[in-house]
């Protein structure tokens, strides 16, 4: 059985194409019998993935902080939830109980998760895959400030091997399980 982290955001004032494709996402993870791991969020994508895990017979793993759950914002109906005090906790909680990484459409959280894990990666910390969900160009601008810091020699273009990127729901699993980079390997690398 794999288990994927998952970021995404928590938002419910997206357009609906977003949660279609969370909860697309969510019903192959279920069929596959894959675990999904992720902030334990019962709002916006988070809530529409989870959903969709459990809709397929998957198995949910939540972290969540103490004050989000407070708030009354977890997923109850998670196979696991483990409530954490900080965000950082959360994360690190997430990444250890990951097989891979996948970052859908989201906001700054979102963001911060998905550029510690490929800052992980990127110091050869972590070898596990990292997909970026590009629904429909979300993340043009982040990839195309990725190749300006190639460009400008912030990093070394070795930086491009240590994600993926997928255009579709359909994507992201062929991604993750032909993912074979070992450490110091450049040749794993999807364009945008």
């Amino acid at each position: 059985m794999k288990s994927l982290c998952v970021y995404c955001s928590s938002s419910d004032r997206l357009e609906p194409k977003y949660y279609a494709a969370a909860t697309e996402l969510g019903e192959e993870l279920g069929r596959r019998q894959w675990t999904l791991v992720y902030g334990g969020g019962k709002t916006g994508l988070m809530g529409a993935l989870a959903r969709g895990v459990k809709s397929s017979g998957g198995r949910v793993v939540g972290v969540i902080p103490e004050f989000m759950k407070v708030r009354e914002l977890e997923f109850a109906e998670a196979d696991e939830l483990i409530c954490v005090l900080t965000m950082r906790e959360r994360k690190m909680l997430m990444e250890t109980r990951a097989d891979a990484f996948l970052a859908l459409p989201g906001g700054w959280g979102t963001l911060e998760e998905l550029l510690e894990i490929l800052t992980l990666a990127h110091l050869e910390v972590l070898h596990r895959p990292v997909v970026i969900f590009n629904q429909d160009g979300y993340y043009d601008d982040l990839l195309r400030l990725f190749d300006r810091i190639v460009g400008e020699k912030f990093m070394h273009d070795t930086i491009r091997t240590k994600y993926a990127v997928a255009r579709t729901v359909a994507e992201i699993i062929p991604l993750i399980e032909g993912w074979n980079r070992q450490p110091g390997d450049a040749k794993w690398f999807q364009t945008r």
